[in-house]
């Protein structure tokens, strides 16, 4: 868990993802034969195909994964005389879950050295002041504050329109899961290194793109599978798991620990078939726990991997994580490894 708890303390929102595209650089350098940053930022690193027998076929197949390296987050919109900061959202909250929470300002993208600690809450009266009415009522985004602990003008110092703040929460196992804020999509990160380097022989070319802005709009993948143009796009990313009490068993989406997910469709796209179909055949042949899922609402990367340029076949292999774009992610590690075990196993024979 070395590798997910670094990649969870990368602080990462869309358009600030320095922080992680050095430490993805790092990591995936002597995995592949070429890493290079496109114009948004993305991380491309290419893998030659490396056949087992023979030399590699003249036009080998082109697989692009997609796992993106931004988190959910904020950015510094104002900051007052007395030093509370307003916050402008960078991808979606509920805002029921951003109570009372500690979060990390960052004045600095290249040196966590200079991170602020603080204390996330809504504006407005404490529950002991509080009317019946105030009680019942969920706050806007914009009516929460960070409180840096700080004189106004040391505030205003240090922290500038535009810097990036993050909820704070470390990662721990809990049980048979591994919790934290952002395991969307760090574990996909994970996912995607951990594959590279349990992978031996393949005849394909792996294009292995740590993406940007995905929590905003998908961005960073589509503009790197316009200038890539692999045959096959796969998103790997974490889809919903709420298979907890309160929810029907229809709206699961996902089961924990049944296995990675294999999505069908999504609000972004719809799976190719012959693609899910090769994923299936790949996890049944080696024994690994899978299930198929349709996300109503959400998409990821693949969306747009399927209509840039010339487009092409895509599907997502899906992570399922309990509690999504909270602090206290959940995902089981059976299916972070069956997640890993079947992307390497697809690439040993696509």
């Amino acid at each position: 868990m070395e590798l997910l708890k670094e990649l969870v303390e990368a602080a990462a929102v869309p358009g600030r993802e320095h922080r992680m595209r050095e430490l993805v650089r790092e990591r995936v350098a002597s995995l592949v034969d070429e890493v290079r940053v496109d114009a948004l930022g993305s991380v491309i690193a290419i893998r030659k195909p490396r056949p087992s027998k023979g030399k590699p076929a003249k036009q080998p197949t082109r697989v692009m994964l997609a796992a993106h390296m931004d988190q959910i987050g904020f950015l510094v919109k104002y900051v007052d005389e007395r030093g509370f900061i307003r916050l402008n959202p960078v991808g979606g909250f509920d805002t029921r879950n951003l109570f009372a929470r500690l979060v990390t300002v960052c004045p600095d993208l290249k040196d966590p050295a200079k991170d602020l600690p603080g204390v996330l809450n809504p504006a407005g009266k404490p529950i002991h002041i509080a009317s019946d009415e105030d009680r019942k009522k969920v706050p806007d985004i914009e009516e929460f504050v960070v409180d840096l602990g700080l004189p106004g003008d040391e505030v205003r110092k240090q922290v500038k329109i535009g810097d990036m703040v993050v909820l704070r929460s470390a990662l721990i196992e809990v049980g048979a899961t591994a919790v934290s804020q952002c395991l969307d999509n760090r574990v996909a990160c994970w996912i995607v290194l951990r594959a590279l380097e349990q992978l031996e022989h393949h005849d394909c070319e792996v294009q292995a793109v740590f993406t940007v802005q995905e929590e905003v709009g998908l961005r960073g993948a589509g503009t790197a599978a316009y200038e890539l143009q692999p045959d096959i796009g796969i998103a790997v990313d974490t889809t919903l798991c709420v298979d907890t009490p309160g929810v029907p068993n229809e709206q699961r989406v996902t089961e924990q620990g049944a296995g990675a997910g294999l999505t069908v469709m999504d609000s972004a796209s719809i799976a190719d078939v012959d693609v899910l179909d090769a994923f299936e055949q790949v996890a049944k042949k080696k024994k690994i726990k899978h299930q198929r899922s349709i996300l109503a609402r959400g998409g990821t990367d693949a969306g747009t991997m399927q209509r840039a340029g010339r487009g092409r076949r895509t599907m997502t292999l899906s992570c399922p994580t309990r509690y999504i774009h909270t602090v206290t992610e959940m995902v089981h590690l059976d299916d972070l490894y069956a997640c890993r075990d079947l992307l390497a196993g697809y690439l040993e024979q696509v």
